[in-house]
């Protein structure tokens, strides 16, 4: 990991533990335990899946092991890719295994998932790999970071330069997921906006 970007991993997580610690209710011994929802054994497992819970732990030991006295634990899971697994496996880490933030997320549907018990359970969490805009848009959360670009980032700069340079006739090939149908719905829009056509 390059030292900006674990600098600022690192301030992410240790900010993150902090509001989640400063509102604990619980024993100084209890750990505060991060979940890392992860891919291990799909599409998405080269940009995350072990490299993620390695970079947790690599955040974790950076700043001590613990926070406040309290040791700070990770636990990891595969998704699959598939929201209802991503929901199933939060709500039993909030609700039954002293889960105190969840991260990572790697696709848009899961994140987008476990952001409706993130608000529910009122638990942090932050979203390092799924890219909708709809996560920091209308269904954007008072507990969830986005840590990454999104379909709305790269349509705004992409999309637009493209345009300004006489690319204004545009046909999508979309791929028939929820970031796909984002980034062709974000990228429509800037074109349109700047005067272009979008032919299908």
């Amino acid at each position: 990991m390059k030292p900006i970007a674990r600098m600022v991993s690192t301030a992410c997580l240790l900010s993150a533990l902090l509001i989640v610690s400063a509102s604990a209710q619980q024993p100084a011994a209890t750990p505060l335990k991060i979940g890392v929802l992860t891919d291990f054994s799909s599409v998405y497992s080269d940009i995350g899946g072990a490299g993620n819970v390695e970079a947790t732990k690599m955040a974790i030991e950076e700043f001590g092991g613990t926070l406040f006295g309290k040791p700070i634990e990770i636990v990891s899971a595969d998704v699959l890719n598939k929201p209802d697994i991503a929901a199933t496996m939060a709500r039993k880490w909030w609700e039954n295994e002293g889960v105190d933030m969840i991260i990572d997320l790697p696709t848009s549907a899961t994140a987008l998932a476990v952001m409706e018990l993130s608000k529910q359970h009122e638990k942090i969490m932050i979203v390092t790999d799924a890219a909708s805009s709809d996560i920091t848009g209308k269904s954007c959360g008072p507990y969830v970071a986005h840590w990454t670009y999104d379909t709305y980032s790269n349509a705004h700069t992409v999309g637009s330069a493209i345009v300004k340079n006489g690319g204004d006739s545009w046909f999508f090939i979309t791929a028939d997921y929820l970031f796909g149908h984002s980034i062709e719905r974000d990228t429509g829009d800037v074109v349109k906006a700047a005067g272009g056509k979008v032919l299908g």
